[in-house]
């Protein structure tokens, strides 16, 4: 087996999901899941952390993004606006269909360890979104409120995204959720 080989960090990610999906996610081990990859446990640490660490890829990728994406948005616009314009810009990471993020959200609906995993890792957005609207110039009480919406908002479209049986764009469900927030708070 070569040292470093090519796609090991998505084969792992793949086994993994194959094997939480099949034997439940406490049932799996890192060894189990290397193995099934077809490499090492010490490769599968030079990738992640631990076992929850798989299901969480991506995450920081996603924060930067959105944070960035806040930063490049019109410096007229609203926060709650700006927020939706960033969130948008990120569907492009749920482009690949919903096979891969269903099983996933499957495993972690079925584990209170995951789902607290889960809660920071929205936590995290949030911050990172308030950060960005703070640099903006926004308030910090109103950039910390705004975030904490955009954070609803993403919650919302992904789980709407993932369990509406017509298949669209999560961009949809972002625009969707953030005019219902906007309708709930004109009080319509």
């Amino acid at each position: 087996m070569g040292r470093w080989v090519p796609g090991a960090q998505g084969r792992l990610i793949k086994a993994a999901m194959e094997l939480y999906s099949k034997r439940g996610y406490e049932q799996t081990t890192v060894a189990e899941i290397a193995e099934r990859a077809g490499l090492t446990e010490r490769t599968f640490f030079r990738y992640f952390a631990d076992k929850r660490e798989v299901l969480f890829f991506g995450s920081e990728f996603l924060e930067r993004a959105i944070a960035e994406a806040l930063e490049r948005a019109p410096a007229d616009a609203a926060p709650i606006d700006a927020i939706g314009a960033a969130l948008e810009s990120v569907a492009t990471f749920f482009t690949d269909g919903r096979s891969h993020p269903q099983r996933r959200q499957a495993v972690i609906d079925a584990n209170p360890e995951l789902r607290e995993r889960e809660r920071n890792k929205h936590a995290a957005l949030g911050v990172a979104m308030a950060a960005a609207l703070q640099r903006r110039g926004v308030k910090e009480s109103t950039a910390a409120l705004a975030a904490e919406m955009g954070v609803a908002v993403f919650k919302i479209a992904f789980e709407r995204w993932l369990r509406d049986p017509i298949e669209r764009d999560t961009a949809y469900y972002i625009r969707e959720s953030l005019a219902e927030l906007k309708s709930v708070s004109a009080g319509r």
